[in-house]
């Protein structure tokens, strides 16, 4: 079930689902630990000796307050007459969770109405050992287990703290949940439980006809006893509506600290654009990592999630905040990742958000030999990323620190890493993590990397590092010309591979990644292969259903729902066949293809904005998991390409190349990099 409406503040994370359940909630990292994992914390209401839950039988719309971090919530339900406005938040500094409900009574008459919050945890992923009670000291009730405290307080328009409070074991012995305590509108008053425990809190208020009043509740979380009764009295202190609008506050002044002409575009693409880079901040954790999405639903299709950091996936992330004039998270992650950068001068898989090496499925030893596991295009578009985030902040104080641990050891690694035979990138995993072989993806971001690599080289004045960079950067151009380029097929194929008996083999497959080509340099988009390559993806790939949108590859099968489709429309997909338009832009009705990929993508959206990584093609809702924090950084760095064609092409009547965040003209490193393609081109033999 998507997560419809993230929050964070870098370092602890709340996750709610369609239903307006919170199903995760992470610290002290955003991504790990998972202390809910998918389980539900609801929130629940009694009035008229009746009690629901919030769930299937309410109306409900989840969305964010504009251009905040702050949800702005609708529930309202017919039958017992109560219209619920909730805003939650997390403060963006203090570690504490935010909950304001507005309660409207729109019968006509007076009536006491009981609010009740259920939180069921698994302190640091388990429920062994977790520890629940009333502590009366601060009003509340506090979970623990070993270095991680939460505090669950409360209170109603009088402000005098919780009405009501239990605690009890869950999973054992026929024990459902605490939460089954409450359906009755009265808790037990339990203060204790170790174990599997869960907790409910209340607060209680009494409404006249036809008015409303508010109510709050929090949770605190720390790393002792004293950490959470500091938050708690912080929170009564400042009180809970401060704090909301505190954050409010914040999130508008980041999100409108750039202004590039949006108001030129449909309304509904600069709301999009804004609410992608909140939700991409989101998902961003204080010590550097960019987390690739944070539903733990996914665990059941693999027992595994997407809570890690992918080099690749984070790096061009990274490079959509840098477009955007947000460069501090970029800063942060080029730090991060490049402690994590192997002696061999490359980066493995993935990783957890606190540097450690996460979960993988790729060997260390593979048909009797011992190879290196690794998808070599994170490691190129790394040192690319880092190139284009210099080129636009002249950031030199971080280049100074990372030029030689990452940038010369990571290029020296791609310079080395090459099959003999063909003068490719040896074989590596592709970024779809299903097949081995050398990809035409990878090519096209390892030259990225090496063009890169040979500029930060000029820099610093190793003109002879620069041309070796070059020239291996034009051998795998050739050589690419030579191999991946297909007569037969009069398109790129999608991947070299070696059979059982050594021999190479050629995946003919159509790939929507195929757009790598073009992206990092390798091609410029108006050549010809090029050309001919997207045409055939187009026609490959386009979903032909109702609901549209570019699979990923010819019979995808990774959550696939029908045979009919060659797979389910990705989000990131379909916004690469907009790019493909928009850096050819021949015409106005490349302008306008591009155009309506962008307005497929933001009517797509669910209602509060967030974009999955998949939809389902026949019923168009979202698949796999939700939000995807790459698709958003593509949605981002789509939108700024076409406000820049839009400016080239003299569209946007305002429109300067200054409203965007990139250099002056005039500077010596404007288009260095796309000057160093050409050069690395006209030295190339095909």
């Amino acid at each position: 079930m998507p997560r419809d409406i993230p929050i964070s503040n870098g370092r602890l994370m709340i996750c709610f689902d369609r239903d307006y359940s919170m199903r995760e909630l992470y610290y002290p990292h955003v991504g790990q630990e998972n202390h809910v994992l998918g389980r539900f914390c609801r929130l629940g209401i009694w009035v008229d000796e009746q009690f629901s839950w919030v769930g299937a039988d309410w109306q409900k719309h989840l969305g964010y307050l504009d251009d905040t971090m702050v949800t702005a919530v609708t529930l309202h339900h017919p039958g017992l007459e109560i219209r619920l406005r909730c805003h939650d938040a997390v403060d963006f500094h203090e570690n504490v969770y935010l909950k304001e409900i507005t309660v409207e009574n729109t019968a006509s008459r007076k009536r006491e109405v009981r609010l009740f919050s259920s939180l069921d945890l698994g302190i640091s992923g388990n429920d062994i050992g977790d520890t629940a009670g009333y502590d009366p000291k601060t009003g509340s009730v506090i979970h623990y287990k070993g270095a991680r405290y939460l505090l669950a307080g409360g209170f109603g328009p009088d402000a005098q703290g919780l009405s009501q409070y239990a605690v009890g074991q869950k999973g054992m012995a026929g024990m459902e949940g605490t939460f089954r305590d409450a359906e009755d509108g009265r808790l037990s008053g339990n203060p204790m439980a170790q174990g599997s425990v869960d907790s409910v809190i209340a607060v209680h208020m009494t409404l006249e006809p036809q008015s409303e009043a508010t109510a709050y509740f929090w949770i605190a979380v720390g790393s002792n006893w004293f950490d959470v009764e500091r938050l708690n009295s912080l929170v009564k202190h400042k009180h809970p509506r401060g704090l909301i609008q505190r954050a409010e506050d914040y999130w508008r002044l980041w999100v409108r600290k750039e202004s590039p002409p949006l108001q030129k575009l449909p309304h509904e693409i600069g709301e999009l654009f804004r609410r992608s880079l909140i939700v991409v901040r989101s998902q961003v954790d204080w010590q550097g990592g960019i987390i690739a999405a944070n539903d733990s639903d996914v665990v059941h299709y693999n027992r595994d999630t997407y809570s890690y950091v992918w080099p690749r996936d984070a790096a061009l992330v990274a490079h959509a905040l840098d477009l955007a004039g947000h460069p501090t998270a970029p800063r942060n992650f080029f730090q991060f990742v490049a402690q994590l950068l192997q002696p061999e001068g490359c980066l493995l898989h993935k990783f957890n958000p606190d540097g450690t090496l996460a979960s993988s499925w790729h060997p260390w030893y593979d048909a009797g030999e011992a190879q290196l596991p690794i998808q070599e295009d994170s490691t190129a578009l790394v040192v690319w990323a880092l190139w284009q985030h210099f080129s636009l902040y002249r950031d030199l104080d971080l280049i100074r620190d990372l030029y030689r641990p990452l940038v010369k050891q990571a290029a020296d690694f791609m310079c080395r890493y090459r099959d003999p035979e063909t003068g490719l990138p040896s074989p590596s995993y592709d970024l779809w993590e299903e097949r081995k072989g050398i990809l035409s993806f990878t090519v096209g971001t390892v030259f990225g990397g090496l063009t890169a690599a040979s500029l930060f080289c000029k820099v610093f004045g190793e003109n002879d590092r620069a041309d070796h960079y070059q020239k291996v950067a034009a051998e795998i151009r050739d050589a690419a010309s030579r191999h991946l380029w297909r007569e037969d097929l009069q398109r790129f194929c999608r991947m070299l591979y070696r059979d059982s008996h050594g021999n190479w083999e050629v995946d003919a497959a159509c790939d929507s990644s195929l757009w790598g080509l073009f992206a990092f340099g390798l091609y410029h988009p108006d050549d010809p292969k090029i050309a001919a390559t997207m045409t055939a993806l187009k026609e490959k790939l386009w979903i032909p259903t109702s609901v549209g949108g570019m699979a990923r590859y010819e019979n995808d099968a990774y959550h696939r729902v029908s045979e009919d489709v060659p797979g389910n429309p990705w989000f990131i997909c379909t916004l690469w066949l907009a790019d493909y338009y928009l850096e050819r832009a021949a015409s106005d009705d490349d302008l306008a293809e591009a155009r309506k990929l962008i307005a497929w993508v933001t009517e797509k959206a669910l209602p509060s904005g967030v974009l999955a990584e998949q939809l389902n093609p026949v019923t168009e809702k979202p698949l796999s998991v939700s939000p995807l924090t790459w698709s958003h950084a593509t949605y981002i760095t789509t939108i700024h390409r076409l406000l820049r064609r839009m400016t080239e092409k003299g569209t946007l009547v305002e429109g300067r190349a200054a409203h965007l965040p990139s250099p002056p003209a005039a500077d010596w490193i404007d288009g260095l990099f796309h000057k160093t393609c050409d050069s690395i081109h006209g030295s190339c033999k095909i």
